[in-house]
């Protein structure tokens, strides 16, 4: 009895939305940029996280308002 040997097919490549563009992008290893489809988008991304225009909250308060339980201090 011979092996049964399922045959290769090619897939399709995954297509997700690029975080920056909103267009199709590849998302294989093909693609360096990934989620990105490219350098360009890829670039505007971390772009905007150096110059501090997408950031994390953060729930510390300013310096000048007391932080936390006022019982404790």
């Amino acid at each position: 009895m011979a092996s049964h040997r399922p045959e290769s097919h090619t897939a399709k490549p995954r297509l997700v939305r690029c975080p920056a563009c909103g267009g199709d992008s590849v998302y294989a290893p093909s693609n360096p940029f990934r989620p990105f489809c490219s350098e360009r988008c890829k670039s505007i991304d971390f772009g905007a996280w150096a110059s501090e225009s997408f950031r994390v909250p953060d729930e510390t308060p300013p310096d000048d308002v007391p932080f936390g339980d006022p019982k404790l201090s």
